[in-house]
């Protein structure tokens, strides 16, 4: 419920409300360094790739072995309730915590991801930061998508912090 007051609408005495956290927004920024913040506790690492997808990393016991992923996003469309799409990441922390509390150990890495621009409200493409972290459509095509006000993706990245390295791969080993 704290991250639903980020972005939060309507009247909370009448129960009418909802959350308005578009991609890259400031609310959308403030809602996803709200969840890192949450990632700290669990003891994830927290790498962005240079499509702003965020990935709390919890290593396993394997270097070698594939990383399971879980998450989803914490972006909304303009009338969302609470949980939308984020319930997802935040399941995912909570599965580390409880792991990390109960002493379990795992052979493979887990990683919780924040995919960027998932509702594809703003810039029109909906899930476009998983589908760049698989590989369709190019960084540089999703970087050079503009808002309804002209500004494109790679403007807001920057704007917002979200830019992540130039040199973190996008196609491993979050793929």
């Amino acid at each position: 419920m704290d991250l639903a007051e980020i972005g939060a609408y309507g009247d909370k005495h009448t129960g009418l409300r909802g959350v308005n956290r578009l991609a890259l927004t400031d609310a959308d920024a403030a809602g996803r360094r709200q969840v890192i913040a949450w990632t700290e506790p669990a003891g994830l690492s927290v790498p962005i790739d240079q499509m702003g997808n965020v990935y709390g990393r919890r290593e396993g016991t394997d270097p070698t072995a594939a990383q399971v992923l879980t998450g989803s996003h914490t972006d909304s469309v303009a009338t969302a309730g609470a949980f939308d799409g984020c319930l997802g990441v935040l399941g995912g922390i909570e599965v580390v915590g409880t792991l990390n509390e109960r002493g379990i150990t795992t052979r493979r890495p887990i990683e919780v991801g924040i995919f960027t621009e998932e509702e594809g409200v703003r810039f029109g493409t909906d899930m476009l930061g998983s589908a760049v972290a698989a590989g369709r459509p190019s960084l540089q095509y999703a970087h050079a998508l503009t808002d309804r006000d002209g500004l494109t993706l790679r403007g807001v990245l920057a704007r917002t912090g979200f830019n992540g390295p130039a040199d973190e791969c996008l196609d491993a080993p979050h793929a």
